[in-house]
């Protein structure tokens, strides 16, 4: 039996429930996803981009599921504190899928970053949500399905944003949990904003499966920055597809970064609909243990005079799993296309295992386009000529491999990140990196949920 149907059924019994929780906006779509997912099943190990990651099993496990929008005591008066400098942000939190407010925030006149429900009268989500990411995917099918409340950050045109939006996800749960997050983003013509999303996981021992879908509409002339770090536990299974629509002459850089995790599928889609646009998408996986991390992305070029670069990078230890599917598609009579994508990989163990899949369609003339795979293991020249100048074994793979990803840390476009990144990334390697056990928010947590 496909894993879809318990969701199906939790659905048709819990339907009036599940909706009185939800804006009328959410409500709306939920038939023509049921639609969408009846006689489907998730996609499993072995289909077509979904080689490694298996969906099927991912939502297979009898997750419980706050039905009833219960509160988690989670006290989000204090700063978040992470084990580095501070970035200076516009700071709000999402506890598992609940959208809490911000007490710091100082937003420019216009520009409104609230739950999904509170801005449902606005309008502005009627004429986005469910419009960028398609319906017929079967993740994103799911999540609007069961999506109670979610997260609108939007941008009026022409409005700046100096400080930067952080959106901190938190995993807090007694119990086996599936959360349902939503983000709904718009940057109107000409505006400028940049996000920094992060996932921590609290409870380390629990299992939790986190969806999750970012819709993206960045207007004509915008300039949007999407920074999505991951630092989740080991028992967390993470899904999330970000899909983003870009007009002419936007400039959009989106980086997804996974430190820490347990499974993980992150799926990037880009549509370019309008000329002279531009696209940087980054990647960086430091996998270790029997983690897997998988991405897939795609870049669509609808438009010509438009440029896109593609560059993810993974380094894997121990028995780590990684996978890379990348697309970059040319549609006809988009001429003076420069479209660019790598992917390159060290397995630091002989027992890690790396899969990647490139790929290029282009069906016009008049286009500059490129791709290419490496998978490696360290420069043993490099750590020999290390070691006799007296550095040890440890900290001459620590130095490679940080080396290794600095062009990945070089294309943040916030100094501030830049820099905690590099410290992150060192301690990563290292081995110091951990959960924060003793930040307030998770000092104080509880929740009750439906099971399935």
């Amino acid at each position: 039996m496909s894993s879809i149907n318990q969701y199906i059924d939790l659905y048709n019994q819990y339907r009036h429930r599940i909706e009185a929780a939800a804006p009328a906006a959410l409500n709306a779509l939920r038939p023509a996803a049921m639609a969408a997912l009846e006689g489907k099943r998730m996609p499993a190990k072995g289909d077509e981009n979904y080689e490694i990651s298996d969906l099927e099993a991912m939502y297979a496990p009898d997750y419980g599921i706050n039905i009833d929008r219960l509160n988690v005591i989670a006290d989000t008066d204090e700063p978040f504190r992470c084990d580095v400098p501070n970035l200076s942000t516009n700071l709000y939190y999402i506890v598992n899928d609940m959208h809490r407010g911000s007490n710091q925030a100082k937003l420019p006149d216009g520009v409104i970053v609230t739950s999904l429900r509170d801005a449902d009268a606005t309008g502005i989500i009627n004429k986005h949500y469910g419009k960028i990411a398609p319906i017929d995917n079967p993740q994103v099918a799911l999540n609007t399905l069961l999506v109670q409340d979610g997260t609108l950050v939007y941008v009026p045109a022409g409005v700046i944003v100096d400080k930067p939006i952080q959106l901190v996800n938190l995993l807090r749960a007694e119990g086996a949990l599936m959360t349902n997050r939503r983000v709904l983003i718009v940057v109107e013509a000409g505006a400028q904003v940049k996000m920094l999303v992060c996932d921590h996981t609290q409870s380390i021992d629990t299992d939790f499966l986190n969806t999750q879908v970012v819709e993206a509409y960045v207007g004509e002339g915008a300039t949007f920055d999407l920074y999505d770090l991951e630092e989740a536990s080991e028992k967390t299974c993470r899904i999330s597809s970000t899909w983003i629509r870009q007009e002419a002459g936007s400039n959009v850089l989106i980086n997804g970064i996974t430190l820490t995790n347990g499974t993980t599928r992150n799926d990037f889609h880009i549509d370019i609909n309008g000329q002279h646009a531009e696209t940087r998408l980054s990647g960086m996986a430091i996998a270790s243990g029997r983690q897997l991390v998988d991405n897939h992305t795609f870049i669509g070029h609808n438009a010509s005079y438009c440029h896109s670069n593609e560059m993810f990078k993974y380094v894997l230890d121990d028995e780590a799993v990684g996978a890379f599917t990348g697309k970059i598609l040319v549609s006809p009579d988009c001429p003076r296309t420069e479209a660019y994508q790598s992917n390159r990989n060290i397995c630091a163990s002989p027992r890690a295992k790396m899969y990647t899949k490139p790929q290029l369609e282009i069906y016009t003339d008049d286009v500059k386009c490129g791709h290419g795979a490496t998978v490696g293991q360290l420069d043993q020249d490099a750590m020999f000529y290390m070691q006799t100048r007296g550095i040890s074994c440890q900290e001459a793979r620590t130095l490679l491999m940080q080396a290794f990803m600095s062009d990945i840390i070089d294309s943040v476009r916030l100094e501030a990140l830049r820099d905690r990144l590099r410290h992150l990334v060192e301690k990563r390697f290292a081995g110091t990196l951990a959960q924060c056990r003793s930040c307030s928010v998770a000092q104080s947590c509880h929740t009750k949920i439906k099971k399935k």
